[in-house]
């Protein structure tokens, strides 16, 4: 099957980064035709502020020089979403939650009337007949632990912008099936 996937790092360690490990494998055994990666260490995304809240409330036809300058980044990440048929997330666990770097992306990638919309029955997601699928890295606090509070987030704000098909890892289980 042809594939576009799109590779998001969230890991603040390059060198013998487990997430990193474990979503390069599980990308290899996909063998998708294109890869895009998102590097959120490489290249960190700003922390959304009061001019791009506002700005992304404004109706398109609406909107000034100043407010498409300060949601470009924003289009830019949500085209790279749109193109891909898969997300593989590395997502490593710090402080029982998940790097700052993901919340950002996240932030930028979840748009009222863009990934999602609000209906007369609550939330519908924009992005439906996407898969994603996450690797998980944590040194001490098993995944879906009571204590895990990075994992449901993340399975939240995917099924909050139409992503329901949602696999999660153990980073380390898949490094360990791959050497096996």
């Amino acid at each position: 099957m042809t594939q576009t996937i799109l590779h998001i790092n969230a890991s603040g360690t390059t060198d013998g980064s487990v997430s990193r490990a474990a979503t390069a494998q599980l990308i290899a055994d996909m063998n998708p035709a294109t890869v895009m990666t998102r590097d959120l260490a490489a290249t960190p995304l700003p922390q959304v502020d009061g001019t791009w809240i506002t700005a992304r409330l404004v109706p398109e036809e609406d909107r000034t020089d100043a407010d498409r300058a300060a949601l470009a980044l924003s289009d830019a990440l949500i085209a790279e979403l749109k193109a891909a048929d898969t997300v593989v997330i590395g997502m490593p666990m710090y402080n029982f939650g998940m790097p700052a770097a993901l919340k950002a992306w996240i932030d930028l990638i979840a748009r009222p009337k863009v990934t999602f919309a609000y209906s007369e029955d609550g939330p519908v997601g924009l992005l439906e007949g996407k898969r994603a699928v996450v690797a998980v890295a944590s040194g001490g606090v098993p995944v879906d632990s009571p204590v895990d509070f990075a994992t449901p987030h993340l399975r939240q704000v995917l099924r909050f912008i139409g992503i329901e098909d949602i696999t999660v890892h153990v980073a380390k289980d898949v490094i360990a099936a791959q050497a096996a």
